[in-house]
C-alpha cells in the first residue's frame, strides 16, 4: 500500500482544494474508513489554525484539542461525519457535517452540545449476558438495554461513558440528512420507504419544502434539526496562507513520512 496522498485521487469527502499543489497527508489508521479526513487537514486548510504540520504537531501536544472528548496528538488521526472537535482554550467547538456535494464541513456548537455524539447505527447482534451490542457508522461498538434500537437508527452517544443518551429511529416522517450520492448534504423528511426484494439496497423517498429526491436507505443519515449543517465552514471559504516555503517543506514532509 502507497504511503503517499495525491491530492487528485483523496475521496470527495475530503475538504482540500485539488490542483494547490500535488501530495497532501495520508490519514493513518482509525476510524471511517477511507472518508477518514486527516485532521492536520482540518486545523490547516479549513480552519487555518496553523500554517504547515509542524505547528499542527506542537498545538496538538498541548492538549487542547479534542476529538469525541479525548486528546489527539497524532496529526494524521482521521476525522469524519459527525465528530465533534474541541478547542478547549479557544472555547470553540464543531461538530463534522455533511456539507455540499457531500464534502465535510465543520459546524460550529455550543460547549454543551460537544459532550455527544450522532451515529447511525450499521450493525446489530445479542452478545452474552443478554445486552446488545451496536455498531456505528465509524467502526464504534456500544452496549445498550434498549432493544427498540434498530439497524439504520440513530443515536446520540456520551463521550465521557459511551452511554446512549438520544434515540432517532429510521422511519417514516424521520428528518434525514443525506451523506453520499447525488443529494448529498441535502436534508429532508422520510416520505416512503420502499424495501427492494432480495439483496438490493431498499429505496427511501425524501421530501423537502417545495422538492423531493429519492435515494438508497444506506445514503441516509435520521438527524433532529440541532444536527442541521447551517453556517458550516468548509475549506472553500478559508483561503490557504501558507508561505510558498511553508508549502514546499509540509509536501516533502507529506511524500517522505513513513
Amino acid at each position: 500500500m502507497s504511503k503517499h496522498q495525491k491530492r487528485l485521487a483523496v475521496p470527495n469527502s475530503w475538504p482540500v482544494e485539488r490542483k494547490t499543489r500535488v501530495y497532501t497527508v495520508k490519514a493513518g489508521a482509525g476510524p471511517h474508513g477511507e472518508a477518514g479526513v486527516p485532521l492536520l487537514v482540518l486545523l490547516r486548510d479549513v480552519l487555518g489554525y496553523v500554517d504547515s504540520k509542524k505547528e499542527a504537531r506542537y498545538a496538538l501536544e498541548q492538549g487542547s484539542v479534542l476529538v469525541n472528548g479525548d486528546s489527539s496528538v497524532d496529526a494524521r488521526r482521521p476525522i469524519g461525519m459527525f465528530d465533534i472537535l474541541a478547542f478547549v482554550e479557544r472555547d470553540e467547538y464543531y461538530r463534522v457535517f455533511p456539507g455540499e456535494g457531500g464534502r465535510l464541513a465543520l459546524t460550529p456548537i455550543d460547549a454543551d452540545a460537544a459532550d455527544s455524539k450522532l451515529g447511525k447505527v450499521v450493525g446489530k447482534q445479542q452478545v452474552a449476558g443478554g445486552r446488545t451490542q451496536l455498531t456505528l457508522h465509524d467502526g464504534q461498538t456500544l452496549l445498550t438495554d434498549d432493544e427498540s434500537i434498530r439497524c439504520n437508527d440513530s443515536v446520540v452517544v456520551g463521550n465521557e461513558d459511551a452511554d446512549v443518551v438520544a434515540h432517532f429511529a429510521y422511519e417514516e416522517g424521520a428528518l434525514v440528512t443525506a451523506v453520499r450520492g447525488q443529494h448529498a448534504g441535502e436534508i429532508g423528511t422520510v416520505d416512503t420507504i420502499t424495501k427492494t426484494p432480495g439483496s438490493g439496497p431498499n429505496n427511501v423517498l425524501v421530501s423537502q419544502d417545495d422538492d423531493s429526491y429519492e435515494t438508497i436507505e444506506e445514503y441516509v443519515v435520521v438527524i433532529d434539526e440541532n444536527f442541521t449543517g447551517d453556517n458550516a465552514i468548509e475549506a472553500t471559504e478559508i483561503q490557504d496562507e501558507t508561505s510558498e516555503a511553508d508549502a514546499e517543506t509540509d509536501e516533502h514532509e507529506e511524500v517522505t513520512e513513513e
